[in-house]
């Protein structure tokens, strides 16, 4: 499974992607907008520490104003994946990029068929939210089964991202079902380390060598 990072934090970005365990990072208007920077010169800061796709979000609803926007969001950088609402409209601008050879990522899935739909347009990636699902009392994970299911009968080249990821679990199980990519929240992504049968290991290493008094430097 591939760990893509959902922020638009540089600095969270940096130390990150400086573990090698980043494979690319998404990102959204609104996430940006919180950091008060300017988008474009966010995305190409990105775009620049981390070589993996960078999902761009388009900000227009209608067809002519995503092909618009994603044309110069894709001029950004080469690794710019153009990040596109399940409607329409989005998935007549993913079939436009990805007969141009962009990268795209249908976000907002909500459903098998609307996976089967962004698969169709030929879309790079699809955007199940697992934990919008399960905020609502829907099972987020099944619908990640679902998709993966679905996908295992035909030849697509879309790759499942998980998103809306709340807990390691939701990264776990949706690796066991078969998905490609989970985009993490950086709190998400450090948990993932964590265990107290580790802790607990650690310290009692620690405590063992300090009485034998021996230094290996």
């Amino acid at each position: 499974m591939k760990f893509f990072i959902d922020t638009a934090n540089i600095e969270e970005i940096k130390e990150l992607a400086s573990t090698g365990l980043v494979d690319g990072v998404t990102t959204n208007p609104s996430i940006i907008a919180k950091s008060g920077r300017n988008f474009l010169e966010v995305i190409a800061e990105i775009c620049a520490i981390v070589p993996g796709p960078v999902s761009a979000e388009v900000a227009a609803n209608d067809f002519a104003g995503m092909k618009a926007e994603g044309d110069h969001l894709s001029k950004i950088a080469k690794n710019v994946t153009i990040k596109l609402p399940m409607t329409w409209d989005g998935l007549k601008a993913c079939r436009y990029f990805s007969e141009k050879g962009i990268q795209t990522n249908v976000t907002l899935c909500f459903s098998a068929a609307q996976a089967l739909l962004a698969a169709k347009a030929g879309a790079s990636f699809v955007s199940p939210f697992v934990g919008r699902l399960d905020d609502i009392g829907q099972d987020g994970l099944n619908l990640i089964e679902e998709i993966c299911l679905v996908y295992s009968q035909y030849d697509f080249d879309t790759e499942v991202l998980v998103a809306s990821v709340r807990h390691p679990i939701h990264v776990v199980e949706s690796a066991k079902m078969g998905a490609h990519v989970a985009t993490l929240p950086v709190s998400v992504m450090k948990q993932l380390i964590q265990h107290p049968l580790t802790d607990k290991g650690l310290a009692q290493f620690n405590q063992d060598w300090a009485q034998s008094g021996q230094k290996i430097l």
